[in-house]
């Protein structure tokens, strides 16, 4: 029999009022401030095994020979396994099958697993891996993702060539258009480097054999069933066998969609009948998870003098790194979203996905928008310079509204109050002018003292971003939630299962919220989340709340009125119109009647258990060539205004303001909501100022918090909010996914405000103090 490992998850107790519009507390919110929550690195078992992982040191290489004896023969040692003892399929992945669960005759990139060993002690597991001895043939990398894209005569990184995936668009006709426009928006290039989701909690987790062959797994993921069908054919175990339990989650951002340790420590568990567990330091943890993609932009902008888009003519290339992950995902992501909430009636876009031994890069929030969120806002931008409009003017005149078609063809057929949302950004009032004289700590070189008052230049800009929600593009996206309702201690208790991944974002208050809402019960008790219920889909894609959501919600109006059959039955209540009966303060009451009953009395010994799934409306997938079709389940809006402070000497920027508003549909919880847009604005933060994972000749050259830089509290100022609510009229509740759609505007509102400070193009993020004190010093640019 399994044991079940200290720190693993319990069901959560809670009793309150709150329903949705609330705030209620967060059930995990005060162990997470305290420091007593458990996380998946904090699970321990009796006779617990350590596991560690050999990564390749080189990004491109052939493996001549592998000699694992010396580590074998080490003291404490209970296994070391190479590809040679998979028991099952050697290949993995999140959308194809083609990462080797460890390297076989060769490494694509830096960090590729090549051997596991499991010890009794980590630092006799790491002691083991600096014992196993591989004979490595150095190869020159492919770094260059254009080259990786347009050149036949690179090397290939996998055998059916170096693309992923090209997306076109083509709708109505660019070079007629070219020919007739009053003007042309130069063809621009930007570019943006690669950001790492940065996530404190490194990925951990534990595999506990069950004593006849099968194995549970606690894991930090962000969709336990993905992660078991890629799990299940490299054990080669029935699917039945294998079970995989939620653990503490210390963030995501898309960093844990793909697998991690779980097939490592599985593997490892099934070779010694002992649990193991693997938990990764800081540098591994950079090299063992994907990165948001890297991109190269081309831009090119038609227009009428009066600044009416007329055409389009763009082209993106991702750097995919060495694995497929989601890059075909973020390719078809980012070709409908790259023009944005804006009006083109010619539209011609190429979009690639390519490999390269750069470090594999996949899912992030913004999955592929922010990217072309970047380039597509600094483009509007010009054009207001262009034609002599204000940046919020330029936007008005182009804006999506109802009816309007995006970049894949697809039209607008909810509420969207882009217009609005400009107006909103402009009523906020700005923050006070720069004064002459200001306190060290409010200057952009902050306490070190190295700013000059005299040498700040304060700057103001804007950035609007539109992302889609849920899994879409034909996909039948779907969550599955249960709901008991019994008495339990004396009382009406709601037990509620999903298999749903908290990693952050507040969903366990929120799916409490809509039970309470749903049902009138006041206690909720949350049951861990695992495989024994059905999928409920990843936790990303801005789709919990709207799916899990949803599935919850159908699942207790379910429940609700097998209650109410049952209380029909047991006090023989007449024919009653619908909507007459409710809960309330643990009694069944009529609208009608007043209270007929006490819940415990209708519930007896009897328990009403139902199971329910939610399924979005249909999508369906773009035409591969024309790249047109009704591929998005909804479309989210945010709009920010960023104010910033410039050293034109030094490059250094502070951000004085950075506010927002977005359409949120409606709130279901205030505070949560906030958050996500908090959240997503100080990641968007992050990447116009600091974030950049280093890679030079494919090797990652800051994989530490030392030096790959993340904003802290002293960086992100405070944010005005309003928020708006325009509901969808096809989502639960009317709700709009939050969680991303500040990550795109943010980064290039703050751009925006720094060229505006300076005068500078800035086409790269994110900017270097280099980037700005040169080029200030090149143009002249003074205070």
């Amino acid at each position: 029999m399994s044991t079940t490992p200290s720190g693993a998850p319990e069901a959560v107790d809670l009793r309150q009022a709150i329903g949705i519009g609330g705030t209620p507390p967060r059930p995990d919110g005060a162990q997470k401030v305290q420091g007593s929550f458990a996380y998946a690195s904090d699970l321990r078992a009796e006779d617990m095994l350590w596991g560690a992982t050999l990564r390749s040191p080189h990004p491109s290489a052939r493996i001549r020979s592998l000699d694992t004896s010396r580590a074998r023969a080490l003291p404490g040692v209970a296994a070391v396994l190479t590809h040679e003892d998979l028991p099952g399929r050697k290949l993995y992945g999140l959308e194809r099958r083609d990462q080797p669960v460890l390297a076989v005759d060769e490494v694509r990139y830096q960090g590729e697993p090549i051997a596991l060993v499991a010890a009794d002690h980590p630092e006799t597991a790491r002691r083991a891996l600096a014992l196993i001895r591989v004979d490595f043939e150095v190869r020159e990398p492919l770094t260059d993702p254009a080259l990786a894209a347009f050149d036949p005569d690179q090397p290939a990184v996998h055998p059916q060539g170096n693309l992923v995936r090209h997306q076109p668009i083509r709708s109505g006709d660019v070079e007629a258009a070219r020919r007739r426009a009053d003007l042309v928006v130069e063809r621009a290039e930007f570019e943006i480097g690669m950001q790492d989701q940065a996530f404190l909690g490194p990925e951990s987790g534990m595999a506990v054999p069950d004593g006849d062959g099968g194995l549970d797994l606690y894991v930090s993921t962000q969709w336990m069933h993905h992660d078991k069908r890629q799990i299940v054919p490299v054990l080669g175990l029935p699917e039945e066998r294998v079970r995989l339990t939620l653990s503490g989650v210390g963030g995501a951002f898309g960093g844990r969609e793909d697998i991690s340790v779980q097939i490592h420590m599985a593997l490892l568990a099934l070779a010694t009948g002992l649990p193991v567990k693997m938990s990764y330091s800081r540098d591994e943890s950079f090299l063992g998870h994907v990165h948001r993609h890297p991109a190269r932009m081309r831009y090119e902008y038609g227009a009428t003098q009066d600044g009416r888009l007329v055409y389009a003519d763009v082209r993106i290339v991702f750097d995919g790194g060495a694995y497929t992950s989601a890059t075909p995902g973020v390719v078809g992501i980012g070709s409908s979203l790259c023009l944005g909430p804006y009006e083109f009636p010619h539209v011609s876009v190429d979009v690639y996905g390519v490999f390269t031994n750069n470090p594999p890069c996949g899912a992030m929030r913004g999955f592929g928008g922010v990217q072309g969120c970047f380039a597509y806002e600094s483009m509007m931008d010009r054009l207001a310079a262009r034609v002599g409009l204000t940046p919020l003017e330029i936007r008005r005149r182009n804006a999506i509204r109802p009816g309007s078609r995006i970049a894949n063809g697809q039209a607008v057929d909810a509420p969207q109050p882009f217009r609005s949302l400009l107006d909103e950004i402009e009523a906020i009032p700005l923050p006070a002018a720069l004064p002459a004289v200001t306190d060290p700590r409010d200057l952009p070189g902050g306490l070190s003292g190295s700013t000059r008052a005299e040498s700040v230049v304060r700057g103001v800009g804007y950035g609007a971003g539109m992302k889609n929600a849920c899994f879409s593009g034909g996909d039948d996206d779907y969550s599955t939630a249960r709901v008991v309702l019994a008495v339990a201690d004396g009382e009406p208790t709601a037990y509620l299962h999903t298999a749903a991944a908290e990693v952050g974002q507040g969903l366990v208050t929120v799916e409490a919220q809509i039970a309470r809402t749903e049902l009138g019960f006041e206690r909720v008790v949350l049951l861990p989340p695992d495989t024994s219920i059905g999928d409920s889909g990843g936790s990303s894609a801005s789709r919990q709340t709207y799916m899990t959501g949803g599935a919850v919600r159908t699942a207790c109006e379910a429940a609700r009125e097998e209650l109410f059959q049952l209380a029909a039955r047991r006090l023989a209540l007449s024919e009653r119109p619908a909507g007459d009966l409710c809960v309330s303060g643990g009694k069944l009451v009529s609208r009608r009647d007043g209270v007929l009953a006490d819940v415990l009395d209708v519930l007896g010994t009897d328990t009403v258990d139902v199971t329910r799934e939610y399924h979005h409306r249909a999508t369906s997938a773009v035409d591969p060539l024309t790249g047109l079709g009704d591929s998005h389940v909804q479309l989210i809006m945010c709009v920010h205004r960023a104010v910033v402070d410039v050293d034109v000497e030094l490059g250094l920027v502070r951000v004085v303001a950075l506010d927002a508003v977005q359409d949120v549909g409606r709130t279901i919880n205030r505070g949560g909501l906030e958050g996500q847009i908090h959240g997503g604005s100080a990641q968007g933060l992050g990447l116009a100022l600091m974030e950049e994972l280093v890679v030079e000749g494919g090797k990652v050259q800051n994989a530490s918090f030392t030096d790959y830089l993340i904003p802290t509290a002293l960086d992100v100022p405070r944010m005005n909010l309003t928020i708006v609510e325009h509901p969808d009229p096809h989502a639960p509740y009317g709700v709009r996914g939050a969680g991303e759609a500040p990550t795109l505007s943010a980064t290039p509102a703050i751009v925006a405000a720094v060229r505006d400070a300076t005068g500078l193009a800035l086409t790269r993020v994110p900017l270097r103090p280099h980037d700005i004190a040169l080029g200030a010093r090149s143009t002249g640019v003074r205070t």
